[in-house]
């Protein structure tokens, strides 16, 4: 008696690009799938817990700044962005060595990077991949991006509460960006304009407590009078910062608007 063959599996090829069973096995998948004992251990089993993910590296909430082909400042970007620019070829590092300035591509880059391992400083942020090791470079330069960076300074929450060092100009105290609030000194109902030298920072509890009246009727005094910044404040917040010194070079004087989110 001859042995029955089973039909031959079909095989195709799923997005990702790696084989997978015909009709047959993609059945018996889904069956699997939706079997509500399926994925249920047994009685009495010992089940092993995944570890949770390890969380995201502080070096990739960094900021680095932009220089066009000039050596103009024109944006603030993430860490992320600046390597994709590294690795496509449409920036070059700068950084400062020494006392001079040198250029760098991403793989020369991270020849230096592996030099600059064994002698780590507390200001340097590094990223470690399967392979190897490479520290977040702090300023790039596009290779094909001449033009001038935008010189206006937008009146917003995130530069109003920049400029004030997320302190509520009524209390004095210091609060998270969620439990804070921007108060109008003169109120709008009163013909009070949304300008910089109108606006302040507040905590929810002055801006309730203040309502719709001016600081002298609510009993109230303003630390600081508002006045319109002349740098743009998310820089000098950063320019603080010991890591982003060498931003200094390239910011002399300008005021332009950061871009993205605003990082470590």
């Amino acid at each position: 008696m001859s042995a029955v063959q089973a039909p031959p599996i079909q095989r195709g090829r799923s997005q990702d690009g790696y084989a997978i069973g015909g009709p047959h096995v993609q059945g018996l998948q889904t069956t699997v799938a939706h079997c509500p004992r399926a994925h249920s251990p047994r009685r009495g089993a010992v089940v092993a817990h995944r570890p949770p993910p390890p969380p995201p590296s502080s070096a990739l909430t960094c900021s680095v700044l932009v220089l066009n082909r000039l050596y103009m400042a024109v944006h603030v970007v993430n860490v992320r962005r600046a390597f994709g620019l590294l690795c496509c070829e449409m920036a070059e590092v700068v950084h400062l060595e020494d006392g001079k300035f040198g250029t760098f591509s991403f793989d020369s880059w991270r020849e230096m990077s592996e030099l600059r391992a064994e002698e780590k400083q507390p200001e340097d942020d590094w990223i470690r991949s399967v392979n190897f090791e490479v520290q977040v470079p702090r300023v790039v330069r596009l290779l094909r991006y001449d033009r001038l960076p935008r010189q206006k300074l937008h009146l917003n929450r995130r530069n109003v509460l920049a400029r004030d060092g997320h302190v509520c100009q009524y209390c004095g105290r210091r609060f998270a960006t969620q439990l804070l609030s921007i108060d109008h000194v003169v109120p709008r109902s009163r013909g009070g304009e949304t300008t910089w030298e109108n606006v302040v920072c507040a905590c929810l509890t002055c801006n309730v407590k203040k309502g719709g009246r001016t600081p002298k009727e609510a009993h109230m005094k303003l630390i600081h009078r508002p006045v319109r910044p002349k740098r743009n404040p998310l820089l000098l917040l950063k320019l603080n910062n010991p890591k982003y010194a060498s931003w200094r070079t390239w910011l002399a004087g300008a005021h332009w608007e950061v871009g993205g989110k605003d990082s470590g």
